[in-house]
């Protein structure tokens, strides 16, 4: 498919990692492209560990699957490192995210990654979670550090469909304090 990436999302339930999807994948169709976006659990629940999926295309998609060799890995939660096998099918040339306070190369070295054609960018979103919402909930702040990192969407629609999504759910407290985690994210991740 013209111009299509895969974006795999390794969390934990109740991190948002499904929500995060959902909102990278609304950003791109704002910005004229197509889109999936879809979890992969059964009956786990909250801190089992999950994947979500997000696709971005150019033109339509025409797959309806599980992604199991991505351009783009997300890890909202460094504790499944070691666990599951996150960089798992991982293109050559592709780009991993992942919250930790490890430097990229410390990461590469603990993902296996040293000699691999692949990008490492680290953010400590575990930590501007609690900075800003007490609790670690890091979903806002990846995705702050994945549009850093990818440029797939513009930190501006992310910040957008943040505040739609919250905006009937939570106080403007919490909103705001979203957007200032996705934006410290979004200026604090590292590549290595």
């Amino acid at each position: 498919m013209k111009g299509m990436v895969e974006i795999r999302w390794h969390g934990r339930g109740g991190q948002g990692v499904v929500t995060a999807g959902e909102i990278l994948a609304e950003a791109a169709m704002e910005e004229g492209k197509y889109f999936q976006a879809f979890p992969d659990y059964g009956p786990e629940r909250m801190g089992a560990p999950i994947k979500a999926y997000t696709r971005i295309s150019d033109s339509p998609i025409e797959i309806h699957s599980q992604i199991t060799s991505p351009d783009i890995v997300v890890v909202v939660d460094p504790t499944l490192i070691g666990l599951v096998n996150v960089a798992e099918g991982l293109k050559d040339g592709g780009t991993i995210v992942l919250n930790t306070s490890l430097s990229p190369q410390e990461a590469r070295e603990k993902l296996g990654l040293e000699g691999k054609n692949v990008r490492v960018f680290t953010v400590d979103a575990s930590q501007i979670a609690m900075k800003y919402f007490g609790r670690n909930i890091p979903n806002t702040p990846m995705l702050g550090a994945l549009v850093k990192a990818t440029g797939l969407v513009s930190l501006e629609s992310v910040i957008r469909l943040t505040e739609e999504r919250l905006g009937t759910k939570v106080s403007e407290d919490i909103i705001q304090a979203n957007v200032k985690a996705i934006k410290e994210a979004y200026e604090t991740v590292k590549e290595g």
